[in-house]
């Protein structure tokens, strides 16, 4: 584990609740706990893969570290420097330096702006434009492998895996540090997908760009991640190297979600079926909140909520650790 203090971006116990209101008068009620005392570092240049079921808050947590959603409580430090305590002159000059690639790019790109509209909008904010606007967007354009003469075409005007390029081009344009991948291959056809990745790849060895990249694929995790954190209900169960987690997982979740998992050279032993739904995050279990599900559950999981357990570079919450 990275220390907290010297990484490149350290999370510390962030919390996230969503007030959940009913009624006439929109009273608070309940919270759903999204984010949960999460706590885990990077460094500079690591990609570090989340995992887990839909609805464990993986997008909520990558938000929250943004700067998109306040916390409850918790520290996101950048460099060092508490992003939630800053004044807002420098929080602007940080938040260049954190961007975010979004899962679906006829989303995230504006169909009313044309390309060097899109590429150039954050440069001309900060005063980074070198030279002029066409020529910057074109050199832009050609670090993700496309055509420079397209800067005046429109997204609708692309395919997935070219709009997904110019969504990259844009997240790079600012010389970010560090740059949050949520499930950015997840609706592209595999062939796109392997481009993809190998294009953020040799995006982080040329710029030293620090990835959190976020996905369902655990083989694509697994190739691209130097580290894999596991997340289940808005906590985390478990953190190591993607090699030691891939082959060898520690925590009941993780080898269940892994036990699932097709692809060649992903971990495969005997499939593990979970009984039972994911708990609501309105009300979670006391104790693991993983013990509903969980086959090897025993009663002090049902009573103590697990400690962290280290074993050499493998970070743990289960209490057979």
């Amino acid at each position: 584990m990275s220390n907290l203090y010297s990484s490149i971006l350290a999370v510390r116990d962030l919390k996230m609740y969503f007030p959940v209101r009913r009624g006439v008068m929109s009273r608070t009620v309940g919270y759903v706990y999204a984010v949960d005392g999460v706590t885990f570092s990077m460094d500079k240049k690591e990609i570090l893969g989340l995992v887990g079921e839909s609805g464990c808050s993986k997008t909520t947590l990558a938000r929250t570290i943004l700067m998109l959603e306040k916390p409850v409580s918790g520290q996101v430090l950048f460099d060092g420097k508490d992003l939630f305590k800053l004044r807002r002159r420098e929080l602007a000059g940080l938040r260049k330096r954190l961007q975010i690639i979004f899962q679906d790019p006829t989303a995230s790109l504006n169909p009313r702006m044309n390309i060097l509209d899109i590429l150039t909008e954050g440069l001309l904010q900060y005063g980074m434009v070198e030279g002029d606007r066409e020529t910057h967007a074109r050199k832009l354009l050609a670090e993700v492998g496309l055509d420079g003469d397209v800067i005046y075409r429109y997204p609708h005007e692309f395919s997935g895996g070219q709009r997904q390029r110019i969504s990259i081009a844009r997240a790079i344009s600012l010389r970010p540090d560090f740059i949050v991948c949520d499930e950015p291959v997840s609706a592209l056809d595999v062939s796109v997908q392997a481009q993809i990745i190998n294009l953020l790849l040799d995006l982080r060895e040329r710029y030293d760009l620090s990835y959190l990249f976020i996905s369902h694929d655990l083989s694509v995790v697994g190739y691209i991640a130097d580290r894999i954190a596991v997340m289940y209900l808005g906590r985390m169960v478990e953190v190591g190297p993607a090699g030691d987690v891939v082959e060898d997982p520690l925590h009941p979740y993780s080898q269940a979600l892994l036990s699932a998992a097709t692809a060649p050279g992903v971990y495969r032993k005997k499939r593990i079926i979970l009984s039972g739904e994911t708990p609501s995050p309105v009300a979670p279990p006391p104790g693991c909140v993983f013990h509903p599900r969980c086959p090897k559950s025993m009663p002090v999981c049902r009573k103590e909520v697990p400690r962290e357990t280290v074993s050499g570079k493998r970070r743990v919450w289960c209490h057979l650790c």
